[in-house]
């Protein structure tokens, strides 16, 4: 499958069980090969540059905690799920996050 159609796919599947989009990491030629299949999939979207293809997303959990997981973008489902407490700071939750795309780095390095 395309890395469009996987896009739409994921996003489509995460949004039906209440997450939202936050970010896309994406490699250039990924960012390239999206915007060139679908020109205005990525608009309205925080996009960064990254080694790895993954996609941010968020939502309430319970306990007023948010949850948050890092999915890859890649056939294989594979992703990284952690919740944060309402009164963690922002530094605290972005410190968490590159731990998470960290981690995310080095399994898709060992595959």
């Amino acid at each position: 499958m395309r890395k469009a159609g996987l896009f739409m796919e994921v996003v489509a599947t995460y949004r039906k069980h209440g997450w939202e989009l936050g970010t896309a990491l994406l490699q250039p030629a990924t960012r390239a090969e999206l915007e060139s299949e679908e020109p205005s999939l990525l608009n309205n979207i925080n996009v960064r540059e990254a080694e790895v293809d993954a996609l941010w997303f968020s939502r309430p959990s319970h306990n007023k905690r948010d949850a948050w997981e890092l999915r890859l973008l890649a056939q294989t489902p594979y992703a990284l799920f952690e919740t944060f407490e309402a009164e963690e700071t922002e530094a605290e939750r972005d410190e968490v996050k590159q731990e998470m795309e960290a981690r995310m780095r080095e399994y898709v390095a060992t595959k």
